[in-house]
């Protein structure tokens, strides 16, 4: 088991690039970073100041230009395409602004899918899915399509399908985006439950203070670089 003193990720001197030449876009400039285990991270900045590239090089989704990403002590810059893959598929869990649910299907069935690409037998994904659902407070919403569900119950099932897999780290893309206020604390009470009680490392990005307010630190993203990193009293009540 990680001890809550070794961090769980590590950026170190990252810089990532897009173009070349006089075109070249520097999207990260030096970038140093460290998670421990069970931190609930939001992370702020303007439009283009680099926090969702650093977002999309922490869910592997992209990889650095130059320096080294850590997670559990593997350097991740060094892994191929389909090593990266798994590393997603076992360790990491995604929430989007977007629920991206399949529209003909069922709740149950949208947890279900990272099961499915893993291979796991259909009696152990609906017992895990429907395990997940409840977590998320679902329970008896099963056999609902994303149309008979509102936007704040659609996130839920999004937040099932990412932690359906027991995923060390959930990574959440301004998850409340798309949800009134009432709806936006909703799920940021539950992604704090999620963290406080099961111990999953929550990173989310936001442009709202008010839902950067449930995380426990706060990293500011600024011209690709991280101009600040501040630990705050927990100031919600769940």
């Amino acid at each position: 088991m990680t001890s809550p003193e070794v961090p769980l990720i590590v950026l170190r001197s990252i810089t990532k690039s897009y173009g070349q030449g006089q075109t070249a876009f520097q999207a990260l400039s030096g970038v140093d970073l460290e998670i421990h285990p069970g931190e609930f991270v939001a992370v702020m900045g303007p439009s283009g100041s680099g926090k969702s590239t650093a977002m999309n090089l922490l869910g592997c989704l992209d990889t650095p230009t130059s320096g080294e990403y850590l997670f559990r002590g593997i350097h991740v810059e060094r892994l191929d395409r389909n090593q990266r893959a798994l590393l997603r598929r076992n360790c990491l869990g995604f929430v989007f602004q977007g629920f991206n649910l399949l529209a003909r299907t069922s709740a149950l069935e949208n947890v279900e899918l990272p099961l499915l690409y893993r291979g796991e037998e259909l009696a152990a994904r609906h017992a895990a899915a429907k395990a997940a659902l409840a977590r998320v407070g679902l329970d008896g919403w099963e056999t609902h399509t994303p149309a008979e569900l509102s936007g704040g119950q659609q996130q839920r099932v999004a937040i099932a399908r990412a932690i359906v897999t027991n995923p060390l780290v959930l990574l959440a893309d301004e998850p409340t985006g798309n949800l009134d206020s009432k709806r936006s604390h909703e799920i940021m009470e539950l992604l704090t439950k999620l963290n406080g009680e099961q111990g999953i490392t929550v990173i989310m990005v936001t442009h709202e203070p008010d839902m950067a307010a449930y995380a426990r630190r706060i990293v500011h993203f600024v011209d690709g670089q991280v101009a600040q990193d501040e630990t705050q009293a927990a100031t919600i009540c769940s």
